[in-house]
């Protein structure tokens, strides 16, 4: 349901510093449980998503 930072990192093949930059502006959701912060599974797929639509990641012919 939800991912550590390093989960959703390793998910999406980026390094955890990329993934921070990513949630920090906004372009992946995460949320607060207590002190810790987390990315919701659906935030992945939304974000692949859009970069689909927008044409910025390759797909096969």
């Amino acid at each position: 349901m939800v991912l550590t930072i390093e989960e959703a990192a390793e998910r999406l093949g980026i390094g955890r510093t990329l993934m921070y930059s990513l949630m920090t502006s906004g372009e992946v959701d995460s949320v607060q449980i207590g002190r810790l912060r987390r990315v919701p599974t659906e935030a992945l797929t939304d974000f692949v998503a859009r970069l689909r639509r927008t044409g910025l990641v390759a797909t096969p012919d």
